[in-house]
């Protein structure tokens, strides 16, 4: 069980960035020879691809409303991602966690911080101004990077952190709730007067 923090914190960071997870891991393993990194990560197809989806994900997640559109294809993708990542641990390690359980845990992680993710830019799109979406997205893309390098070297700490933000996470997401609906409940509003203006000129 000793994986299980690992496999938990990947999960966390999959479900904020997949292809970071992916992309970070494949080059730590392949250029600093972090030895709980799969082999399969390290492959050159599998880094470029990433590399070329991160830099995607880089400017369309940090463009109001183009990142909740981003995070709802994505509500399929990240689990997935989620789940493999773990299970390629799991095999990888040989450890007393079994790769199906190890799938389960990575995959149910990943589905909790996406929607963490997803639900929290919803609230940060009701600002006016583009800006709290690129801070956000930073500080996003740098937790994903520093937690992921944790918990390759120590993993017990890293899961710590990452319980501590699921938590906040669903905390904050249930506090924009309210935020989220007065918005979309405005901007229907709005919509309404001008159909009716247009209806009276």
């Amino acid at each position: 069980m000793s994986l299980l923090p690992l496999v938990f914190t990947s999960g966390w960071a999959s479900g904020v960035n997949a292809y970071a997870v992916v992309l970070l891991m494949g080059l730590l393993g392949r250029y600093d020879g972090v030895t709980a990194v799969p082999p399969a990560l390290e492959r050159t197809d599998v880094l470029v691809v990433a590399g070329v989806l991160f830099v995607i994900e880089a400017v369309a997640d940090k463009i109001p409303y183009v990142d909740s559109l981003w995070d709802l294809v994505h509500t399929v993708i990240r689990p997935i991602a989620g789940a493999v990542v773990a299970a390629l641990l799991a095999g990888h390690a040989h450890s007393s966690l079994p790769t199906l359980a190890a799938a389960a845990i990575g995959g149910g992680t990943a589905l909790v911080s996406h929607l963490i993710k997803a639900g929290l830019r919803m609230g940060v799109n009701t600002s006016p101004e583009p800006f709290s979406n690129i801070v956000v997205s930073l500080a996003e893309d740098l937790g994903v990077a520093g937690l992921v390098t944790l918990a390759l070297f120590h993993p017990v700490p890293a899961a710590v952190i990452a319980g501590c933000l699921l938590v906040g996470g669903v905390t904050l997401v249930l506090f924009t709730l309210s935020r989220i609906r007065r918005f979309w409940q405005r901007r229907k509003e709005r919509r309404a007067a001008r159909v009716l203006r247009a209806a009276q000129a």
